[in-house]
């Protein structure tokens, strides 16, 4: 990745450097089947999805971009049910830990679940459940990253950055029931 750097001269003793990245961070925000999704963009690659009511995680610019067009438009296929599968380039930040489980979520089938025990027990860390769940929790790309396909050990959905909701209508949208999204009550 090139940078292009400019010096500025502040006096005689000091001197700060400027980044200016070729790659601005973009960001677009648009009405989709589940509500407002926010999708970021950074140095071509995908780094965060926002759902109604989330602010955008980074500063940036607003604006859409050939890759942000061309991930709104996976995106309503799969929701529309016209694809099982996204073909985007995707950059998460986090620990070493959370990229293990983020890419154990990438490797549940389309209209599968997992628990967290499984995907502990898949990174090698077994004892590590509630860490998955902090993991899933911090997923900065849902449904591009999805994790809404793990549930409780005891069949119960557990937790999802979008709501109970949310995650009941992912997952039967998933197993052919299509997208109904009911209140969180």
């Amino acid at each position: 990745m090139l940078n292009m750097q400019k010096e500025i001269k502040l006096d005689e003793a000091m001197t700060v450097t400027v980044i200016h990245s070729p790659e601005p961070t973009q960001w677009y925000s648009r009405e989709t089947s589940i509500g407002r999704v926010s999708i970021v963009e950074q140095h071509g690659s995908l780094t965060a999805l926002s759902f109604e009511g989330e602010e955008v995680p980074v500063a940036g610019t607003p604006g859409l971009t050939p890759l942000l067009d061309e991930a709104f438009r996976q995106l309503d296929a799969w929701l529309a049910g016209e694809v099982t599968g996204f073909s985007l380039p995707l950059a998460p930040q986090g620990t070493g830990f959370m990229m293990a489980v983020w890419l154990a979520l990438q490797e549940i089938p389309y209209g599968s679940t997992c628990t967290y025990r499984e995907i502990a027990a898949r990174i090698g860390s077994p004892e590590a459940v509630r860490a998955v769940g902090t993991a899933c929790g911090r997923n900065p790309l849902p449904i591009f990253i999805p994790c809404h396909r793990v549930v409780r050990t005891d069949g119960g959905l557990g937790g999802y950055r979008g709501g109970k909701s949310l995650k009941h209508a992912l997952l039967g949208l998933e197993q052919g029931r299509g997208l109904r999204q009911e209140s969180d009550d």
